[in-house]
Order: C-alpha cells, then structure tokens, then sequence
C-alpha cells in the first residue's frame, strides 16, 4: 500500500511539532490537539478517496507501538488545522478477520477504527481522532480526488478472465493455506456473462504484511456461507504475478485500476459496482452491503 505508506510519512513529519503549535481560536483542530495527552501520527488504512461519503479505516498507535482500542473514536475533519471542523463523526471499531480464527494482522493489530465522512470536493484536509476516554489524539491528512483509479460506484465491472479450479491448480491461483476453494470456482468475466452478482475480493493472505492489511479472504469467505443459497457468487483474485511480489501486481489488478490492496466490491446483476472497501472490512460491513445492494 505504497500510497498509504506515503500519506503516514507525511503525517508523521508535520505531527512532529504538535504538542508545541500555538493555540488557535477555540473550536480548530489546533484547539482539540492541546488537549490533555500525546500527539501521535493517524495511521490510514486506506489510500483513495472521493468526494461523498468517504469511508475512513485508521488506527491509533501509542507512543510505544501500542493499539488504542476504545469502542469508538470522535473524528473532526477540516480545511487546516487553525480551521473550525466543516465535518465531525463518530468512528466504530470494527475487527479484523474472523476474531478467534484468522491470523492477526501485522504488530498485533485485531481491530480498526472505520469513519464515514461526508466530503463534498475534492482537496487536502486535516482530520484529527481522539479515541473515547483516552488521553492521545491521532493527527493525519486525507487527500480527497476528483475521480477514483479504481471502478467508481455506479461503473461497469471491468471483464477480467480471472483464473479459476477449471482453468489452474489451486496452488498456482491462491495464497491461502489451506486453499480457499470455495472462491476459486467462479471467474469477473464468467460472472458478468451469466449476469449473476457477485463479491469479489483482490488481495494476497500469504504477503499481506502491513498493520491494516488483514485476512480478507476471511472475510469474504465468512459472508459467502450466508449469501451463497441466494445465488450471488463469491471470488477471490491474487495480485501479484506469479504470486510474487517482486515481480508487481497482474493483470487484474492493474485492469481494475488498484493501486493498492487488499479491496473487496460488490457487483450487481447488471454488471456494475454496487459498493467497495479498500483495506480491512469486517463481516458486518461486507454483510450489510451484501443484503442492502444484492438483496
């Protein structure tokens, strides 16, 4: 998650001086990070963003590496720091994988923050989250752009002949161990042909490595065994060729325009993209997602 990587960098360098900014007027993001506590760096658990409704994954690291991980977050968002907020939100902890069965992300790392914010333009903004009833605010940017790399809302699923169980072993088209064949049987292209709806997740379990990079496929398999009875169809596609990563993401990846991963969409049976998560989802996320667009 390149771009991500880039977006902590930065916040990490202008947090840096924080604690000692000049205090602004009352009500400015500068106002709430002189509150009691440390200033630590937001870390993103999402790279692309636009105007709308803007799903916001983070987490809020101590000092000494530690996740916070209170119930519930407040998120103000605004233009810049000596700025009122334009936008506030309560963010939910939502957990990563299947608690109790799946592996824990990178550091530790089993539950994140998500946020809905309601972004109207494109831009820069500063968002600041303050866990509930604890002494840190988490400081990052969110770069809102005009239009998504990725199939927006609303788009065409873009006709990918992904691999599957008849075309490739299952050692050659998965990472999971053991293989998570149930989502290896369906192809994009086979899918949209039959006009059946589908969930289609792009993401690698054996070299996600980053702390907001969770077990997906989980996920994905976990909402398969509710939904599969009503017809839709559930696919996960690796992302990098040959499942190497020194060699760059495949073809699918780059025919979806994703510039990071994990990502997970939900397609309808007209082809287009109903809803998408980029980063960790939970399985009541995808779930409400399913049932709401797929019915």
């Amino acid at each position: 998650m390149g771009r991500v990587l880039a977006v902590l960098l930065a916040a990490a360098a202008l947090c840096a001086g924080c604690g000692g900014s000049r205090t602004s007027a009352g009500g400015t993001l500068d106002s709430i990070l002189k509150r009691p506590g440390p200033d630590v760096a937001l870390t993103a658990g999402a790279s692309e963003f636009v105007p709308g409704d803007v799903r916001y994954p983070f987490l809020v690291i101590r000092n000494d590496a530690k996740p916070v991980e209170r119930p519930a977050a407040a998120v103000w968002v605004a233009k810049g720091r000596a700025d009122k907020p334009f936008a506030h939100a309560t963010a939910r902890l939502e957990p990563i994988g299947i608690p109790g069965r799946s592996a824990v992300a990178f550091g530790g790392v089993t539950r994140i923050y998500v946020a809905h914010l309601r972004i109207s333009r494109p831009g820069r903004y500063w968002l600041v989250a303050q866990p509930e009833g604890a002494r840190i605010q988490a400081v990052g940017m969110l770069d809102v752009s005009a239009h998504s790399s990725s199939p927006a809302v609303g788009a065409q699923a873009p006709r990918s002949a992904t691999p599957t169980l008849a075309t490739a072993p299952a050692a050659q088209i998965t990472t999971s161990r053991p293989p998570d064949l149930p989502l290896l049987r369906y192809s994009i292209a086979g899918s949209l042909a039959a006009h059946a709806p589908f969930v289609v997740t792009f993401a690698t379990p054996k070299f996600c490595t980053s702390r907001t990079c969770g077990p997906v496929v989980d996920v994905v398999e976990a909402v398969r065994k509710r939904f599969v009875a009503r017809g839709v169809r559930f696919i996960h596609v690796e992302v990098f060729r040959d499942n190497n990563p020194q060699r760059g993401y495949d073809r699918w990846m780059r025919q979806w325009g994703l510039l990071s991963e994990p990502w997970v969409f939900v397609v309808g049976r007209d082809g287009r993209v109903k809803a998408k998560f980029e980063g960790s989802v939970s399985v009541a996320e995808l779930a409400a997602a399913v049932g709401s667009k797929l019915g």
